[in-house]
């Protein structure tokens, strides 16, 4: 049940952000292990003379960038899942994008269950559901 937030340096393009969200929920389903179903991603476009590295526009630097901030619920993927998520998502978006600055932020966000969820309902509310429904 991961939701993304995905945010681009330059003008809005949606074929652009077609694809970083393609790429981006492929890798939340393939590396992660998340229902395609539930991924909800927002794309979002900043200026490239608004987004700043090092005191500088990226206008200035001539460079792209981009934040990618997912959150997935706490203890429901290792380090290692996390960390090649991380690797492979900065090379997709950036093979993407185009020109990106080393700058460019992932955080994957470790939401604790009770605190979390969807539809009304947590996701401590749903692995207890679960595990009641569940034949002994």
């Amino acid at each position: 049940m991961p939701h993304l937030n995905l945010q681009i340096s330059g003008p809005a393009d949606s074929e652009l952000a077609r694809r970083a969200s393609a790429a981006v929920a492929d890798l939340t389903v393939d590396v992660l292990g998340k229902r395609r179903e539930l991924i909800a991603i927002e794309v979002r476009f900043v200026e490239r003379a608004h987004w700043f590295v090092g005191g500088r526009s990226l206008d200035e630097l001539g460079r792209n960038s981009f934040f990618l901030d997912i959150s997935i619920t706490d203890e429901t993927n290792t380090k290692d899942e996390k960390a090649r998520f991380i690797e492979q998502a900065y090379a997709r978006l950036s093979a993407l994008i185009g020109e990106v600055h080393e700058v460019s932020y992932i955080h994957v966000v470790d939401a604790r269950a009770a605190a979390y969820g969807y539809g009304g309902a947590t996701q401590e509310h749903r692995y207890q559901a679960a595990r009641i429904a569940a034949p002994a």
